[in-house]
């Protein structure tokens, strides 16, 4: 399992452990039952693994009740599902795709942050799934 946290755990809304926990859950829901790449359902992959942190985050970190919960921070999440030249079922094909993504903010390095973590996973289905999670206090 791949991941970086740029920030040490307090400077989280989560600890880097459990951040890593949500992303590997939602990728599992979303991704688990699929036996390899699938360009027709990627989007609602992406989408259900983007939705499922995000409300995931939200619930977790939010303070107050009821209609007046709200998290202490601004959240954006990520995810790059890249396929894998040939098919997992024929690994004498089986190849990688180059890829290379980066991000670069200004804030402020006591409370703001980024996540990223790659769901191994992935890889034996054909493909790597790889998640950011960036936070802004507010």
């Amino acid at each position: 399992m791949a991941r970086c946290c740029t920030l040490p755990d307090f400077a989280s809304p989560l600890p880097t452990s459990e951040l890593e926990h949500v992303a590997s859950s939602a990728c599992e829901t979303a991704i688990g039952a699929a036996e390899a790449y699938d360009h027709s359902t990627v989007n609602q992959w992406n989408t259900a693994i983007i939705q499922t942190i995000l409300k995931t985050l939200i619930d977790k970190t939010s303070t107050g009740t009821g209609e007046n919960a709200q998290p202490a921070y601004k959240y954006i999440v990520n995810s790059t599902v890249i396929q894998h030249i040939g098919s997992p079922s024929e690994p004498e094909k089986h190849g990688r795709r180059g890829m290379h993504s980066a991000v670069g903010a200004f804030w402020n390095n006591e409370k703001d942050g980024t996540y990223s973590y790659k769901w191994e996973a992935a890889e034996k289905k054909g493909m790597d799934i790889v998640i950011t999670i960036t936070w802004v206090a507010i």
